[in-house]
């Protein structure tokens, strides 16, 4: 009777000792933010520095690695072990390697998912544009018969097309830039940064430093706004960008916002349009690292646009996405922005174009966010730059 009573006792013991464990690990992962409670689920580990998330219709996820790969999640989150083949060289050197990648707004009828990434010319590298479709290949019966293993699958790009490739091409590890957004009229921009080398960015003869903009196909639009100017790249939307790691198109006016790097301070956002020129490196609230002296004329100046919010000191955003969906009812217009300096999320509300109010989330707790992505059951997902980097999901609960 007593060897049973204590055999109970070390078992209640034990289950209570594995519920406040469970407690205390879902506790740790619980915010209570302003507007909603939610907790932090991570849904996969393991990543290689991951760059952009993109959802499939079939509840399917792909996931860029920096160091080149393009990975695929199961739906339940299972990590294919094998990286998808067939795209172009990357080249992984410093910041650059594979960056954001996303799906044609009318994939289910086409097919055709975007990317960009480091890749290799004539003086170096830099930042390219390419698509493809993805394409899953058995392997071959000998190939089975031999291992005496099941059948597998690889997956596999083909089709693959380089839209385009920024030039010149340098061998700096510095500032690639590399969004991806599809507008409303089906025209695709990507974000360059200036590569390390401030003034290319006033340049209307080098992609560096800019906002670029084409046709789904690659081809130039005919009215870029600097198509008829004599010298200057028509590929160019805008000029005066130092770094954006952020890209978004907001979902009432269909315009393109992005937010950069500002070098020891002056991180901004913008709303990037046709022709206009960002200041940079003319213009800035940062100063030099290390040495905290003046850069360019000031903070102002005719003719450049000036940020709607500025971080000083930085918080070196990247990726961000604007809230949409039935989950976060209270976050609505609100605009989400991964930060790299202090791991966290950021949550600006929104009046039009004027920041009303910034918002700090679980700073330093899930480590540095690169990607933020409104996932199709309305709910947000993160990724994690870190060799070990995460996929997490932010899940609403009841305080």
């Amino acid at each position: 009777m007593k060897s049973h009573l204590f055999r109970s006792l070390v078992f209640s013991a034990v289950c209570t000792l594995a519920c406040l464990s469970a407690w205390a690990q879902d506790k740790a992962q619980f915010v209570q933010s302003e507007k909603h409670a939610f907790r932090i689920a991570t849904l996969l580990t393991g990543l290689e520095n991951p760059w952009s998330v993109a959802f499939l219709p079939d509840g399917r996820m792909l996931i860029t690695e920096r160091a080149g790969r393009l990975r695929l999640v199961s739906s339940d989150f299972k990590l294919d072990p094998k990286p998808i083949e067939g795209l172009p060289e990357v080249v992984s050197h410093g910041q650059g390697g594979l960056f954001d990648v996303v799906l044609h707004p009318q994939y289910a009828q086409n097919a055709w998912i975007y990317w960009a990434y480091n890749a290799p010319g004539p003086g170096g590298w830099g930042t390219a544009l390419a698509r493809g479709k993805l394409q899953g290949q058995r392997m071959t019966d000998v190939q089975v018969l031999f291992s005496m293993q099941p059948k597998t699958r690889s997956q596999r790009m083909t089709d693959v097309q380089v839209l385009f490739s920024m030039q010149p091409k340098t061998r700096s590890g510095f500032h690639f830039g590399g969004r991806i957004v599809f507008d409303q009229a089906g025209f695709v921009y990507l974000t360059l940064g200036d590569r390390g080398d401030k003034d290319r960015a006033q340049k209307l003869d080098d992609h560096a430093g800019s906002v670029i903009r084409l046709h789904d196909d690659g081809r130039v639009p005919a009215n870029n706004p600097f198509v008829k100017r004599a010298g200057a790249l028509a590929e160019k939307w805008t000029l005066g960008n130092r770094n954006m790691q952020g890209a978004a198109l907001h979902p009432q006016t269909g315009e393109l916002w992005a937010h950069e790097h500002g070098p020891q301070g002056g991180d901004e956002l913008n709303v990037m349009r046709s022709g206009l020129n960002y200041g940079w490196p003319v213009i800035t609230f940062g100063v030099n690292y290390g040495l905290g002296t003046k850069i360019g004329e000031g903070q102002d100046k005719p003719g450049m646009v000036q940020a709607l919010k500025v971080w000083v000191p930085s918080i070196a955003p990247s990726g961000m996405a604007f809230v949409s969906g039935l989950q976060f009812p209270q976050w609505q217009g609100s605009l989400l922005i991964g930060a790299l300096r202090g791991q966290m999320l950021v949550r600006l509300t929104l009046d039009g174009e004027k920041v009303l109010s910034e918002e700090r989330l679980f700073q330093g707790r899930p480590g540095r966010i690169r990607d933020v992505r409104m996932g199709p059951d309305g709910l947000v997902y993160l990724l994690t730059d870190d060799a070990q980097g995460a996929l997490l999901r932010l899940e609403p609960v009841k305080p």
